[in-house]
């Protein structure tokens, strides 16, 4: 059984985001290559939950929210030879459980992850629009 450690806002480096960004899959939709675009993305972002296994981060989920009604989760990426074990399933619940019970946690979901949410619980709501990013 694995022992992970769960902390809520704890300081990271963009190196350390990248890092598992990369292990994850999603850098393949994220602009790791961008150092000042990923140091804006941990500064604004204010909500931060990490995984780690020791001194490894493993996980983290990155998100918005007003505390009082809506919560944007960005990004939600478990280093790969750590998925299938509830991790994901409780970075989002930490994150929602930090952006109060009163809010609704929203996320895009990544292609390769459309089918995994409905598994945890999450509805899929079809009612999303969006302007694409310049890049």
């Amino acid at each position: 059984m694995l022992s992970i450690q769960y902390h809520d806002n704890r300081t990271i480096s963009a190196g350390q985001f990248i890092d598992v960004l990369k292990r994850s899959t999603l850098a393949e939709r994220r602009p790791v290559d961008d150092l000042d675009r990923i140091n804006l993305m941990l500064k604004h972002g204010n909500i931060l939950i990490t995984a780690w296994d020791g001194d490894k981060l493993i996980g983290i989920s990155r998100a918005l929210s007003d505390f009082s009604f809506c919560c944007y989760l960005s990004d939600l990426a478990v280093d790969e030879a750590y998925q299938k074990q509830g991790i994901g399933k409780e970075l989002i619940k930490r994150t929602h459980d930090v952006s109060g019970a009163n809010t609704t946690l929203i996320l895009l979901a990544a292609p390769k992850a459309v089918n995994y949410y409905p598994r945890i619980g999450m509805e899929r709501n079809t009612e999303c629009f969006i302007i694409p990013r310049a890049r």
